[in-house]
Order: structure tokens, then sequence, then C-alpha cells
């Protein structure tokens, strides 16, 4: 069995930063939607936050229950996205603060087992609930045209089709260990290079097996639905992505011009904004950077909700699938 992260040791990205969004009064009720090793929900509570924290990754859940009982965190097990009925069922209809740290863990990328990482060999897996279609699964079965597709449109691969062909010719793969050698014949691979060419398909591959756009959606949602006035969301995202996707999602619900993207659900140019104009976006300064590369690429975004009733929510199902 893999031993539990220490949340003293395991900083998260930006966590001063999120804090300061969150302006956390004793007594309030928050939730963090990715509890992961705990950073953020540690933090949450020694300012005196009730924190109801999620993960659907059961690992995430498992080894975070002594901590969760240390600083009296209710860890949940389950999407983000479906907070609503999930904080419902325990008697909880409002809260002040919602925190979402978007896309994968330091603790699924630094255990080779989960399969999220093309540094060091694994089973090509890549699932958050180590459940459903793995990346294998998705490889080893799907049409050239599909995974072109999905390494264009996740990955931002400027040379997808010539990958998945090289996948489609080397299948059957099971391992990521395979994968990445796969891809880095495919588009060439120097020792030298400053950035592995497997990266864009795996963050592609991972985030099509995960849904993980969509699960951000409809987080954003369910957190516009479960603030109270005056409550605040931080998102913490990695890549442009997610991060336009939240950059769009509160210029539209501040009252911004146009909503922009066809993954965020339609709503009635007339409705009163539900968010205050977002604060501006903040990134990793020079010591933060230093100490943990990976915060390169984050940016938080975050607003204040206003008293505006939310209008007829639609699904967010009409996701694009590649």
């Amino acid at each position: 069995m893999t031993a539990a992260v220490d949340p003293d040791r395991h900083v998260p990205v930006l966590l001063d930063e999120v804090l300061h969004a969150l302006a956390i009064n004793p007594g309030e009720v928050h939730v963090d939607g990715t509890f992961g090793a705990g950073g953020y929900s540690s933090a949450m509570a020694r300012k005196g936050a009730k924190v109801f924290a999620f993960d659907r990754d059961p690992d995430a859940i498992r080894e975070g229950e002594a901590l969760a009982a240390e600083k009296g965190i209710t860890l949940i097990a389950g999407e983000f996205s479906r907070m609503e009925p999930l904080l419902a069922d325990r008697g909880i209809t409002s809260v002040s603060g919602v925190t979402l740290d978007i896309g994968v863990s330091s603790m699924q990328l630094d255990r080779p087992e989960r399969g999220f990482s093309f540094q060091a060999d694994g089973p090509l897996t890549m699932t958050m609930s180590q459940s459903g279609m793995s990346a294998a699964d998705f490889l080893n079965n799907a049409p050239e045209q599909e995974i072109a597709d999905v390494l264009y449109r996740y990955g931002e691969e400027p040379r997808s089709r010539r990958v998945a062909r090289a996948i489609v010719e080397a299948r059957p793969l099971e391992r990521t260990g395979q994968l990445a050698s796969v891809v880095r014949r495919a588009l060439g691979h120097k020792p030298h290079d400053k950035k592995d060419p497997a990266t864009r398909t795996f963050q592609a591959i991972r985030i099509h097996v995960n849904r993980e756009l969509e699960e951000l959606e409809r987080g954003l949602e369910a957190a516009e639905a479960m603030l109270e006035e005056g409550g605040r969301l931080a998102v913490v995202t990695f890549h442009s992505l997610e991060d336009r996707i939240v950059k769009q999602f509160l210029r539209q619900r501040s009252g911004g011009e146009g909503a922009g993207s066809r993954h965020l659900p339609e709503r009635k140019a007339a409705a009163a904004p539900t968010f205050h104009k977002p604060a501006k976006a903040v990134r990793p300064g020079e010591v933060e950077l230093a100490r943990n590369p990976r915060a390169r690429s984050a940016t938080l975004r975050s607003a204040v909700r206003t008293s505006a009733a939310i209008p007829s929510r639609q699904s967010s199902s009409r996701s694009p699938r590649p």
C-alpha cells in the first residue's frame, strides 16, 4: 500500500493567494472540491472554517481519513460537480466559499502505478476514479481520427495526426512507457529538449478519459448555485483550456461581454450578474516557482457571489466529445 502524503510537506500551489481570495471567517462553511493531499482543506480548517472536501480518487479518500479526522474536515467521496446533492444529504444548502484545484494531483503524478506520468513506466490507466474507460481502452479501440481529434482538442498537439497514426500502428499499448516512446519516436526527441514531446499527448488523453472539462463546467455551475451572497469562488487551473473556461464563465456570470465558449451553458443576456467583477488573475511568483516548478502554469481566478438568483440552469452535457 502506498504511503499517505504528508500535508505539512505538500504545499499546494498559490496557497496564500487562495486563502486571501477566500477571506475565511471562523465558523464559515467552505468546500474544497479537490482534496488531494489535503493542503487546501487543512489551511481552511486552520482559519476556522468548517470544511467539506470532495475527491473522486479512492486513494485520496482512504489516505485522507486520518488527516480529515484530525482537522475536523468532512471528507466526501465523489465529484465536485455533484456537491449540491451530496451536501444536501448532509443538511448543507449554501456555503461561504468554494475552492477548485483543477487537473491531476501531485499524488497521482508521482505514483507510476496510477498511469498518469510519462516519466516513469506504469499501467496505461490515467483514471482518477480508478473506474470506467482507461487510457489503454481508449487508445487500443478508438479510430485513428478520433484519437487525433482528442490530441488536437485537449492537448493542442499540432501534429496530432502523426501521433495518432503512430499509436494505431503500435497497438496494443498497455504501459505508459510504451506510449511515451511511441510519441517521442513520432515527433522526434532530444535529451536536452526543454519539454518532452509526450507532454501534450498525455494531457489530452487524461482529460478525455476523465471528462475533466465537463466536470469543470458542471462544477462551476454547482459552485454558483451553492454560494451564498458574498460567497467566494477560487479556481486554480494549470493549462489554457481550463483557464479559458473559468475566465469565460466568470466574465459571463459577472455581466461581461459575450459567453464566448461553446462549452458553457447558455444564459439570457438580461440575467442579473451572479458574480461581481472577477479579481485580476494571479500567477505564482519567483519564490514559489523555485520551490515548486510544477506551479509554473498555474492561474488563480476568483470572484464574489452577488445576491442574484440563478436563471433556469441548462445541462452542460452539450460539451462536444471528440
